[in-house]
Formats: C-alpha cells, structure tokens, sequence
C-alpha cells in the first residue's frame, strides 16, 4: 500500500470517528469558565497554581513590587503599565492537537453538515487537517494562507452568527485531554498572571496572530479585558449589499448589516509591533510570549523602553500533562536565553496546567 493510501484511510478514520461534531458535551465534566473567571489574586501575589519555589514567578513579583511602589526610582505610573499577552500556547491550550482557531477552521471547511465551503478551501482543508493529524508538515506559507482560508469559510456571517458559532464549538472537548473543553482550556497559572497585574492596576491587551472576534469571545469576558483591549488578524467587516463597492464611496443603507468579509492582515510578528503601536499607542512594559512569532512583541517590550520592562516566554517542556515537545522547547529556551527573557517551564514552575481532573488520554 503506498503513502497516499495510508494517509487516506488514516483521515477516513478520523472523519468517521474523530468528527468533532461526533462528541457531546455531557462528556466533559471540567472547572466552568464562571470558576476560571472567578480566579483572584491580590496585589501581594497569592498564587495557588505556581510551585511555590518558582524563580520566574519570584522575578515576576519582584518586578510588580518595584515598579508599582511609588518610593521607587522605577515606579511606573498607572497609564502606563501595559502588558501585553500572546494567546495561543501562552494562555490558551494549542496542542490538543492544535490552535483553537484552526480547528475550528476544520470544523467549519470539513464536519459542518449545513456549510458548503468553496472547493478551493475544502481541499486546502485537508492539507492542513494531514498536516495536523498525520505528517506535521505545513504547506509553505501556512500561517498566511490558512487565515485566508479561514477567512473564507467564515465570510458572509454576521457578527453575531460568529460570535454563536464560536461559542457552539467552545462546548467540545479538546483531544488527548480528559475532562476539558476548549472554551476552559486556559492554563490557570497564566490566568492568575493576568489577574495578578489587573490587582495591580496593569492595563492587559491579547496581541494575537488569531482571529480578533474569537479571541475577544475566548477572553474578554472571562478575563475581565475590554473588547478594544484585543488586537489580533482582522477580517475585513463590510455592509451586507456592499458587495465589491469601495467602503471609501459606499453609503450604509437602512436595510444593511455587518457582514464578515475576507483577511485583511495576519498579526504575526512585526505586524504584532506596528499594531501595537497603532492601537495602544504606548510600549508595553511587560510582554508574554510562547513562540519565535512573538519575538519581535518581546523585543518591543524591552527594548529602548524608558521605564523597567520585561518580557516572559512559556517553554512547552510538559510531556505528562500536555503535549509538550522537547525539541521546540530547547529551541524556545535558546531564544529566551539569546535574548534575556525570563523562561516559564510549564513543567517545573506549575503546579497545575488545567486542574487536577484533566489528564492525557493519548
């Protein structure tokens, strides 16, 4: 049997067995996310999800107490403390088996019985699907090209039918996880960091290469963030009857409403830079990343910056609670190393990554 025909009965499996639409959500049985929201830390730093002996998680409130204390020569004002976070791996579950958004971009191409997806996009669909599930690799130019796609699909929808669509698949369990669906896949250590600064009167933005609308759905209102607080890859909105016209000469008629379009910018990595300074107009004086595409938000961060900064980097090094990858974590920690950020072992420095009833399944 060649190549191509193992790889086509492996993803005929997967489609009949592992179609998200397959699964319940009876099965998952998890912390809510009203139980994650309602995750507090005070301004001194009660952490409950970080080993107690953490360097990183020391040098992280060394930092707030200094810069927050008005006595002290790097006390930041108020206006002025902007964190910025890194979505996918830094907060949010990315390896079961993959980025919330493209799972749910195969969700929409590939298992929605009710959405026909233009040729084009079903067979990229597939790629990518092969890619995630079987060989992990990436046709060329992937990160760009997948966001088109995903674009696509989802162009045409309301804001709201989005928004519904979102949440809908926010109730389905993530894979090799046990009791967790991906609307509670956060990792509580990292929700206590962003509730921590919030306790200390830091101003938390999502800088994300994501789909804004969903990330705004996964976070805002979980996290206590403004909507205007997430930058992350735009589609374009335009008026339902606009259709090609200019949005420069068109005029919104009494009939029209806001529809998805198609991608107007992937927001990785320097595009995380210009936009930061486009929307928030200020530097961040502390950054939280996971991966190369989030080096130059890092960079940004502390460098030529005039008040005390620092920038933090989630390594992926946990094989027993997650899907870590060894590999990648020694290639993030030689970044980190190379360019002095503080490293957050998800292995060493948490206590918990989910909670104590999730556990991997495969």
């Amino acid at each position: 049997m060649n190549k191509k025909k193992i790889l086509t009965g492996i993803l005929a499996g997967l489609m009949t067995f592992g179609s998200f639409a397959s699964f319940t959500t009876s099965e998952v049985q998890a912390a809510t996310r009203a139980e994650i929201g309602a995750i507090q830390v005070k301004k001194s730093g009660n952490f409950k999800y970080w080993n107690k002996d953490s360097e990183t998680l020391a040098a992280l409130k060394s930092y707030v107490k200094d810069v927050t204390n008005k006595k002290s020569k790097n006390f930041i004002p108020v206006e002025d403390r902007i964190a910025v976070f890194d979505m996918d791996g830094t907060f949010l579950c990315e390896t079961a088996p993959y980025y919330f958004e493209w799972m749910l971009y195969l969700e929409r191409a590939l298992y929605d019985e009710d959405f026909i997806p233009l040729a084009a996009d079903r067979e990229y669909a597939k790629q990518i699907e092969t890619a995630i599930r079987v060989t992990k690799k990436f046709p060329k130019n992937a990160d760009v090209d997948e966001a088109k796609s995903q674009e696509s699909v989802f162009a045409g929808m309301t804001p709201a039918e989005y928004e519904n669509y979102v949440k809908r698949f926010m109730e389905k369990p993530v894979e090799g996880l046990s009791n967790l669906k991906w609307g509670e896949a956060l990792y509580l250590p990292m929700v206590e960091v962003i509730k921590y600064l919030q306790s200390n009167e830091f101003t938390v933005y999502v800088v994300s290469g994501s789909d804004r609308p969903a990330c705004r759905i996964i976070a805002c209102d979980l996290l206590k963030i403004k909507p205007n607080n997430v930058i992350g890859s735009d589609p374009k909105i335009i008026a339902a009857n606009q259709d090609e016209n200019d949005g420069g000469q068109y005029v919104y008629q009494k009939d029209d409403y806001l529809v998805r379009g198609h991608l107007i910018e992937k927001n990785l990595k320097m595009n995380k830079v210009s936009n930061i300074m486009q929307e928030i107009g200020k530097q961040p004086v502390l950054g939280f990343g996971n991966s190369s595409g989030d080096t130059s938000m890092l960079n940004y961060t502390v460098y030529g910056n005039k008040y005390k900064s620092a920038a933090f980097f989630v390594i992926c090094d946990d094989l027993g609670r997650e899907f870590g990858n060894n590999k990648k974590a020694e290639s993030c920690r030689k970044l980190a190393d190379e360019n002095g950020w503080h490293q957050i072992s998800m292995k060493d420095d948490w206590a918990t990554i989910y909670g104590t009833n999730v556990k991997r399944t495969k």
